[in-house]
């Protein structure tokens, strides 16, 4: 299996590079297959940040943010090496082009927490799924 850096519609910087970096530590750790360059690789698994937003959810007294939300929407594609889709979890005889994966985290500023923080738990999570979708059956 081969895995591209997930390209990133955000403006933030090396998000895509983050979430490729888990993606290979999840697939390495939780999945029988073995990671391997484009050209011997039998699958490929591409990604892509389509998204990513940051809004306040709670501010206290003085109108600072302290309680705010992070939210990631990600679409991945598997595929064999002539191209056909290999992975599609949906019971209509129709395939999609992608699978859909969003996570969102929360951080609280005042607790020591960070965007960074935020940013790296999400990044966890989102491999984790994306991994997960891997093993289901296809």
């Amino acid at each position: 299996m081969h895995v591209p850096i997930v390209q990133s519609d955000s403006f933030r910087r090396n998000l895509g590079e983050r979430l490729t970096e888990q993606i290979c530590k999840q697939i390495e750790l939780k999945t029988p297959y073995k990671l391997a360059d484009a050209d011997a690789a039998d699958s490929i698994l591409t990604a892509r940040i389509v998204s990513e937003s940051k809004r306040v959810l709670a501010e206290n007294g003085l109108d600072e943010a302290r309680d705010v939300e992070t939210d990631f929407f990600v679409q991945v594609r598997w595929v064999d090496r002539r191209g056909d889709l290999i992975m599609s979890h949906t019971d209509i005889p129709i395939q999609p082009l992608l699978v859909n994966v969003s996570q969102a985290t929360n951080f609280v500023a005042e607790g020591g927490q960070s965007l960074a923080t935020s940013h790296q738990e999400a990044m966890f999570r989102l491999a984790d799924q994306i991994v997960g979708q891997l093993e289901l059956p296809w």
